[in-house]
């Protein structure tokens, strides 16, 4: 990975950007009057920009940028302070204190969601397969101001790990996460949202398995909860219980441990 700096930049933000570089391990190069197009097609590499506001990073052989931004767990936050309903809430049966494991962190809009309702006495950990956007994601969760305390603070409780969630999961001890939590298609693919474009070209769709599912009902105290498409196979192939949406895209899948074991 190359990373530079944004085209009107400081001495503070260009020692940011070499700070940076050794975190991810990549390699600093100054901006210059290059724009980032003649910087990928002379590096063949991705390119992080770092700038005042927000790092973006350019995948080589992408048009659009990728970069953090808590997309729609804002509203979902302000709707849940006013006592409204959410249905990934519903579907987690989520309350003070519960341990969720994210399997699909993506922009992590879930996990901020959960992180919200569970609290400071609660855990949530979120597994992002692709290096990049784990990086971003989780710089992203720590400096991002909201302007809403209690909001802030539940980005910040959000653990990021940059794993594989079969090999995470076949790690986690039995009963170790109260629910574990699959989004396989990125909710935000098809939704209209910042910095999303850019996701779709770094993302890792990885294919859920029976094994998966299983290792996830081992970790599971308990449910396991799947997003997916209304039409997808994957609820009736797992035996999921389907919570279905009128006029909704995605619905939700429910194993309870309990009816499962």
């Amino acid at each position: 990975m190359i990373i530079t700096t944004a085209g009107r930049t400081s001495g503070e933000m260009v020692r940011y950007a070499k700070e940076i570089s050794k975190e991810v391990q990549g390699r600093f190069v100054i901006r210059g009057d290059n724009s980032i197009k003649e910087i990928q097609r002379k590096e063949q590499q991705h390119v992080l920009v770092v700038g005042k506001k927000r790092m973006e990073l350019y995948p080589v052989e992408g048009d659009h940028p990728f970069f953090f931004h808590p997309n729609s767990s804002m509203f979902r936050m302000k709707r849940l302070m006013k006592s409204e309903h959410d249905p990934f809430i519903e579907a987690t049966k989520l309350e003070e204190g519960m341990s969720v494991l994210d399997c699909t962190l993506g922009m992590a809009s879930d996990s901020i969601t959960a992180s919200f309702i569970v609290g400071e006495k609660g855990k949530v950990e979120g597994i992002e397969g692709d290096p990049s956007i784990a990086y971003l994601v989780k710089k992203g969760l720590q400096q991002w101001k909201t302007g809403i305390a209690v909001c802030d603070e539940a980005l910040r409780r959000v653990v990021v790990k940059n794993e594989n969630y079969g090999t995470f999961l076949q790690k986690c001890e039995d009963n170790s996460f109260d629910v574990v939590y699959f989004d396989p298609m990125f909710e935000e693919t098809i939704a209209t949202s910042n910095g999303i474009d850019g996701m779709k070209q770094l993302a890792l769709y990885t294919e859920l398995t029976a094994e998966v599912i299983q290792e996830a009902k081992r970790v599971a105290k308990h449910r396991v909860v799947l997003k997916d498409h209304f039409r997808s196979q994957r609820f009736s192939q797992f035996g999921f219980h389907v919570y279905k949406r009128k006029s909704a895209v995605f619905h939700f899948g429910v194993i309870e441990i309990k009816d499962s074991m």
